[in-house]
């Protein structure tokens, strides 16, 4: 019997990072195995915050050349990012998806795929599965309540309790409940599901497409790298919550060392403070670029000498970085800022050298752990990185036991695990 998805996402392809990129995986995927793949999302505006030319902030629809249809719905994008602006955002694309899932009533889908962020989409997304008998599956690749009140944010007791309350209840109401790691499994139990709703549905590499015998050797001489120097690269979403500021300090720590060079790859609402931190301090040793190419991507990982995965304290274990990903995929030799009790921490702790973990926040800790890494053979492939990928998050293993839980939902509304 051929089955019917609908993925209900503020991000889809083209955007190139985040949860943009894997559900524009997604749904291609799904589309070549049979299923008939929708999507309800808004234009791409990520991470830029600017709707993408051509696009338009408007209703619309398209079916693209893998057989998946778009439903784009508009939404309000703020220039300059805030706590108030972003609520606004987050619920302007609740309301206006809202009426325009109930117009999807015709496709019928045997599964709605919700992923958060945004919570927000819950309420309807969960109505419109009561109603037409579509089962729904919440898929958290950030835990949109646990960030804000991780970054400081409405620190009341009692306006904490009530909005986890309702965050537990809404969580609750799917039929099933997935998520990118582990210890965000142990979120979600923490929270009250039960076993039988939980699913580890993680996110991949495709390890065909980034892998460490890419030559790169062209792109680093284009872009003013000697053979010799050490190339150290963050690359993703310039944004307050990744605590970025500590690589300003370590490029200014190494100011004196020319052959060690920063790359900073990325749009965001942070950059801007970034660039002027470093031009403040007269640090010529850094280099900011726009996103690249996907094409690119296998060739600067593997330019790259040492990858930095930055994130703030309180962040590291609500939000599993998806840069990652790749970066082992590359056997890349990576620098991570997380406690030893996250994911990362337990994933560090379990595979010795697959890479270093630093503490957050800790300019010296930071700085000294680039220092050994920098003082390694970097230019060899991280054999150990490269392996965990293959085995544990390659793009079609991962995706084909997607759709063999897919069949175990539609029959039963439920995961058998074990």
């Amino acid at each position: 019997m051929r089955h019917s998805f609908l993925i209900y996402s503020l991000n889809y392809s083209p955007e190139l990072t985040g949860i943009g990129k894997y559900n524009g995986e997604l749904a291609p995927a799904l589309a070549s195995h049979e299923i008939d793949a929708f999507v309800l999302t808004a234009p791409p505006y990520y991470p830029e915050w600017s709707i993408s030319k051509p696009y338009t902030n408007s209703y619309s629809a398209g079916r693209d050349e893998h057989g998946v249809t778009i439903y784009r719905c508009p939404l309000y994008v703020p220039a300059k990012v805030s706590t108030l602006k972003r609520l606004l955002h987050l619920s302007s694309f609740a309301i206006t998806s809202a009426f325009r899932l109930f117009s999807l009533w015709r496709l019928k889908p045997d599964v709605l795929f919700l992923v958060q962020p945004t919570l927000f989409c819950a309420p309807f997304a969960l109505l419109f599965c009561a109603l037409r008998g579509t089962k729904s599956i919440l898929h958290i690749q950030d835990y949109e309540i646990d960030a804000m009140f991780g970054l400081g944010l409405g620190q009341s007791g009692f306006m904490k309790k009530a909005v986890k309350g309702i965050e537990r209840w809404l969580m609750s109401k799917f039929d099933v409940v997935s998520s990118i790691s582990y210890s965000m499994l142990d979120n979600a139990r923490k929270k009250g599901m039960p076993e039988e709703k939980l699913l580890f549905f993680p996110n991949w590499a495709d390890t065909d497409f980034v892998h460490p015998d890419v030559d790169a050797s062209a792109l680093r001489k284009e872009w003013g790298f000697a053979e010799d120097d050490k190339v150290v690269l963050y690359s993703g979403n310039l944004g307050q919550k990744q605590g970025l500021e500590i690589v300003i300090d370590a490029a200014l720590a190494f100011k004196d060392q020319p052959h060690v060079k920063f790359v900073i790859i990325g749009s965001g609402a942070y950059r801007d403070t970034l660039e002027q931190m470093a031009l403040d301090k007269a640090i010529n040793n850094i280099q900011f670029k726009a996103l690249q190419p996907w094409e690119l991507v296998p060739q600067i990982l593997v330019m790259a000498d040492v990858h930095l995965v930055v994130q703030k304290k309180g962040v590291a274990d609500a939000v599993l970085p998806s840069k990652l990903t790749n970066i082992l995929a590359a056997g890349g030799h990576a620098l991570v800022t997380a406690e030893a009790d996250t994911e990362l921490g337990k994933i560090s702790a379990l595979y010795a050298g697959i890479y270093q973990l630093v503490e957050p926040e800790n300019s010296e800790a930071f700085i000294a752990g680039l220092t050994r890494l920098l003082a390694s053979d970097t230019k060899a492939t991280n054999q150990l990185a490269r392996h965990y990928a293959v085995e544990n998050i390659n793009k079609d293993k991962v995706i084909k036991r997607f759709i063999q839980n897919l069949e175990q939902i539609t029959k039963s509304g439920s995961i058998q695990n074990g």
